[in-house]
């Protein structure tokens, strides 16, 4: 399996809010992120800085997505 790519906290949102997730609401740089099945998550965005690996894989285990299935949403995006 590859490995995870880098990846900015606003792309990132945008792939998520064409997934169904709706902004919550924003605290500080911080976005929240929801979905109507009750997943949520927070999103950092810090400018153009990519986002830690450790943060990126905590993101994708809080809402249930394998890297499989983010290599494939990354694929969509583009």
């Amino acid at each position: 399996m590859p490995k995870l790519p880098n990846v900015k906290g606003k792309t990132l949102l945008k792939i998520l809010e064409k997934e169904g997730y709706l902004l919550d609401h924003i605290q500080g740089s911080h976005h929240i992120l929801r979905r109507q099945d009750g997943k949520k998550t927070t999103i950092p965005i810090h400018g153009s800085k990519d986002m830690p690996k450790g943060t990126l894989l905590g993101i994708l285990t809080d809402l249930d997505i394998s890297k499989d299935e983010f290599f494939l949403l990354l694929k969509k995006k583009k």
